[in-house]
């Protein structure tokens, strides 16, 4: 082994969401696709704060867009025909949704109204898009994953920029799903699911991209690495679907932390909050809780609190 084995840390849980909410018929269309052993009535994804400390998630199979309040209670906020997968606030406040049957997503969070930002690349649909991540600027990076993997390679890594220029980044990626950019952001951390790794993504002069390559490899588990998270040290926090685990690498990449799920193993996403935005909540989709876990380190402010 390279490394000391990582330290363990527990989690406890935060909120789950009523069973009553769980309608999807099992042979949903989404779920009929993809790979056997993933929830289906319900699947909690993309975990974002707002400003007032409440905590947003998306429900793909359903539509939904959760706000769960800080006492744990869920409420709907929005539900629309669409399979919305990743959940970003921008910084005046409004909703940005990866939207996996209709592309890039908006909402209020006022009257709840979802609305298409972003539904195609020039003529082109997206493949299904799945997350995304607003840079200090307000340029918009999200990935078009699809049913890619190791045997059709082309799921895809966009920018779209302030000032409304759309960039594909990269065409050739197995299975693109969770992204984060590194303090510095001159470097894009890609969770990689099919390839069961998480790439490094540098970010060149010109604003393409150069000598992208692996930055972790992980193995084990059912699918993959999912969402991603960075705190105020630079390091890294990764989801790993069906570990029941989150990963913690430092600067270097050297493991730090196994966050363990204390529910079920589909741990696919996290988002820092909290008062003083050191707690991990993490969405937990196969028991449809959010759980947490203390950490010794605050969160990277996100644009939405910048």
């Amino acid at each position: 082994m390279f490394f000391h084995p990582p330290r363990d840390l527990a989690t406890s849980v935060f909120a789950t969401l009523p069973n009553e909410f769980r309608k999807a018929d099992p042979n949903n269309d989404w779920a009929r696709y993809q790979p056997k052993g993933g929830p289906t009535r319900s699947l909690l994804e993309g975990p974002s704060f707002d400003r007032g400390g409440n905590l947003w998630c998306v429900d793909l199979p359903n539509g939904r867009i959760y706000r769960i309040t800080q006492d744990g209670d869920f409420h709907v906020a929005a539900e629309y025909d669409g399979w919305p997968n990743g959940l970003k606030f921008h910084r005046d406040g409004r909703i940005f949704i990866a939207d996996y049957k209709n592309g890039i997503m908006e909402m209020d969070p006022v009257n709840g109204k979802v609305r298409p930002y972003l539904v195609r690349a020039s003529l082109s649909p997206f493949k299904g898009c799945n997350d995304l991540f607003f840079a200090a600027n307000g340029d918009l990076y999200f990935t078009d994953q699809g049913l890619t993997g190791l045997h059709d390679p082309t799921g895809r890594l966009f920018r779209l920029t302030a000032r409304g220029q759309l960039d594909c980044l990269l065409d050739n990626v197995p299975s693109p799903n969770g992204l984060v950019m590194n303090l510095a952001e001159n470097m894009i951390f890609l969770a990689v699911t099919r390839g069961n790794c998480v790439w490094r993504v540098p970010l060149s002069p010109d604003g393409g991209v150069a000598k992208v390559g692996i930055y972790i490899q992980l193995s084990g588990g059912w699918g993959g690495p999912d969402g991603l998270a960075l705190d105020a040290d630079g390091r890294l926090f990764i989801a790993h679907v069906g570990m029941g685990a989150v990963w913690v690498v430092d600067a270097l990449g050297e493991p730090v932390y196994r966050i363990r799920s204390c529910a079920e193993p589909h741990t696919t996403n996290m988002a820092f909050g909290g008062t003083d935005n050191k707690t991990l909540f993490i969405t937990e989709s196969g028991s449809g809780s959010i759980l947490k876990a203390e950490m010794d380190v605050p969160g990277k402010p996100m644009f939405s609190h910048l």
